[in-house]
């Protein structure tokens, strides 16, 4: 019995963090730091660790460093429980005493790092992160990584964190080929969704080994589950991001595209359809070097100039954008770079077709053939006009549609965009706008 009352005023003590009662039981019996057990099989630097006392863990280590590697019934370790409390210094000390307790797992398969995620204690985590990342690598039942475990437990701050540190783990994909976006979808979890997807975090058409992606798997779910017409906007739209937005992952590709722009250019400058004189003339106005279609066809050639100048001005504009991009990340440059590059194309088109209308004799021009190429090439040009018009209209609605939905104030936006707003607001109180 006298043992019994020892072991529970020890346990009191070390629970409330009374250092000086502590210090005497241990005194008088050292035999208590290592041979003491409470239920669960845990020893007094679990207790302290439970209880979040930061002196007696001090304490207890420096009499028995070896504690901290020993694990309860349920295989958890000091530095489990502290991680599972949110005790960051306890943490912090115990790490710093036995650091390959970060590898230990408990009966649930579980690291520390593991734990601190599924509980959402960010600091713990960035600690042990910082420490030894390899932990968070190891994967759980059935390959869910750490990511997973903090969708399944709604921890986004968790999951931002771990996104930042370790964004190679993102997209990896369980033992049923599900990533952190069909487990956001089953878990019902908007805001994790609202991130993955607004952020690019994860490819939303991925399909998991049952051959489904994140849509289809909502589509399955009833049409009474809490949030589901907001997650399939979201996964629908893909992402709240402008096409100006998006610009930046396409600037390889324009680059290479407005570079032969100016290419074509320059080259129709100095070597314009129907050539140069050779020779002065007298008897006429022009001289060696002017370009004939100046001389024979001045309406034509004004035409081909404003064209070809206006292409290559924002050609040249559009790579200088691109070229500076990593100082000017204002969504203004990239909107006036897409504009840059959309004016180029259209005027190249032009100069291409006044430069093939310029050297092609009239009566072939003429032609019924040439006609409808040239019905088909205008087509193609209203076509394109009318095709970026439509994006760009698209791609306000959405984020139209997603900032109303959330509740944002639109009259933060630059006064273009809400004037557009309003036209939606309008169209839609007529009952001709749909609502996805």
């Amino acid at each position: 019995m006298a043992g019994e009352a020892v072991e529970k005023k020890l346990y009191n003590s070390a629970s409330q963090g009374d250092v000086t009662a502590v210090v005497h039981l241990l005194e008088e019996d050292p035999y208590l730091v290592h041979g003491v057990i409470f239920p669960y099989s845990r020893n007094l630097l679990h207790i302290a660790a439970i209880h979040g006392q930061t002196s007696i863990v001090e304490h207890v280590l420096n009499l028995n460093p070896q504690l901290a590697c020993i694990s309860d019934s349920q295989k958890s370790s000091p530095l489990h429980i502290a991680a599972a409390r949110g005790h960051v210094e306890i943490a912090s000390i115990l790490f710093s005493k036995a650091p390959e307790m970060c590898w230990r797992r408990d009966d649930q398969g579980m690291n520390p790092v593991h734990v601190a995620a599924m509980n959402g204690h960010v600091e713990i985590l960035e600690h042990l992160l910082l420490e030894n990342s390899m932990a968070a690598m190891e994967r759980l039942h059935r390959g869910q990584t750490v990511m997973h475990l903090c969708v399944k437990h709604a921890q986004l701050r968790a999951l931002k964190v771990l996104v930042e540190k370790m964004g190679d783990l993102v997209c990896t994909k369980d033992d049923d080929g599900d990533t952190l976006l069909h487990w956001a979808v089953r878990c019902n979890q908007l805001e994790t969704i609202q991130y993955l997807v607004e952020n690019r975090v994860i490819k939303h058409q991925t399909r998991n080994r049952m051959g489904k992606t994140a849509l289809q798997i909502l589509n399955e779910s009833p049409l009474t589950t809490i949030n589901y017409l907001e997650m399939k906007m979201l996964i629908t739209n893909v992402s709240d991001l402008s096409i100006f937005q998006l610009i930046p992952e396409m600037s390889n590709t324009v680059m290479v595209v407005v570079i032969l722009i100016a290419t074509m250019a320059f080259q129709t400058a100095t070597n314009p359809a129907g050539g140069v004189w050779n020779v002065d003339d007298p008897r006429s106005s022009h001289k060696a070097g002017e370009a004939v279609m100046a001389t024979t066809q001045p309406d034509q050639y004004t035409n081909l100039i404003f064209a070809n100048t206006t292409a290559f001005i924002c050609s040249i504009t559009a790579i200088y954008i691109f070229t500076a991009r990593m100082h000017i990340n204002h969504l203004f440059f990239m909107t006036a770079s897409w504009i840059a590059t959309i004016a180029a194309l259209v005027s190249i088109m032009f100069t291409y077709y006044t430069s093939v209308k310029m050297i092609t004799p009239d009566e072939i021009m003429h032609s019924p053939r040439n006609k409808i190429l040239e019905c088909v090439m205008m087509e193609l040009y209203g076509f394109g006009m009318l095709y970026m018009c439509v994006i760009f209209v698209s791609k306000l609605h959405q984020s139209w549609e997603s900032k109303r939905r959330r509740q944002l104030d639109l009259a933060a936006d630059a006064f273009p965009r809400r004037v557009f707003y309003w036209i939606f607001q309008q169209l839609e109180k007529r009952g001709g706008l749909p609502i996805v």
